[in-house]
């Protein structure tokens, strides 16, 4: 039997931890709670996390310092709790490594469909057990069996579960433009919405991360009014590392 994806409910509100543990548990989850960060990392020392749900205002450390504290070692997706309408607050969430976000006062339903999605899409974006790949593009590597991105000079990049199966979708649709609808669609499951900027900030996230790299060039292409474009040809390396397959496009 496969086991039950363990959540972590990080929220300093009592009544929102007690209402999210009874509906998660009753829909088949595993569930812990915290009420501040330092609740957290006792949880996340202890167990393995699936996906916590984190709440942006906490009582100390908040949970933009959390969630940008996380993102330098686990690539652990993450919901942001928050009761600010402002989509600055929303891009902030996003640009420190969060994979959605959900504004207060929110539908259980609504939170559980995201949560499914990006469990579904992280699930998606495994490799074949059979023959893991690893992706070669000027220089760089993805390797999908250890979901690792290494610069041209072998320096292991972090990604987030976002950042990565972004960029599988653009390496496998190498030097196509992939239109902007089709990524929300995918990424964002049945939950994304007209004019949703979640995945403008992932590729801009994403495209910094490229860029930092020795040759500083930009790999991802934006397509005004369309989408984007990932601009080098790309190379399946399969598992022994020599390329075997050219990707002209």
């Amino acid at each position: 039997m496969e086991r039950a994806r363990h959540l972590l409910i990080v929220d300093d509100d009592p009544e929102i931890r007690d209402m999210l543990y009874d509906f998660m548990v009753k829909s088949g989850f595993r569930v812990s709670t915290a009420g501040d960060g330092r609740e957290m990392a006792k949880v996340l020392a202890q167990w393995p996390v699936d996906l916590i749900i984190l709440d942006l205002m906490l009582p100390g450390e908040d949970g933009t310092s959390l969630c940008r504290s996380l993102r330098a070692k686990s690539t652990t997706p993450v919901i942001m709790l928050t009761a600010m309408g402002g989509e600055v607050d929303r891009i902030v969430g996003l640009e420190v490594g969060a994979d959605d976000y959900i504004m207060k006062p929110f539908s259980p339903r609504e939170l559980l469909a995201r949560v499914r999605a990006i469990l579904r899409r992280c699930g998606s974006v495994e490799p074949p057990k059979e023959r893991p790949r690893v992706l070669g593009f000027a220089g760089w590597s993805l390797d999908q069996g250890r979901r690792e991105l290494r610069t041209p000079d072998n320096v292991v990049v972090h990604l987030s579960h976002g950042e990565y199966a972004l960029l599988l979708t653009l390496l496998e649709r190498a030097q196509q433009v992939v239109e902007r609808t089709e990524l929300l669609e995918k990424h964002r499951g049945d939950t994304s919405i007209p004019f949703d900027r979640s995945i403008d900030i992932q590729v801009s996230r994403l495209r910094r991360k490229l860029e930092e790299g020795p040759s500083g060039q930009s790999l991802i292409k934006t397509v005004r009014g369309i989408g984007y474009q990932f601009t080098a040809a790309v190379a399946d390396l399969g598992e022994s590392g020599a390329a075997i397959v050219r990707n002209a496009g």
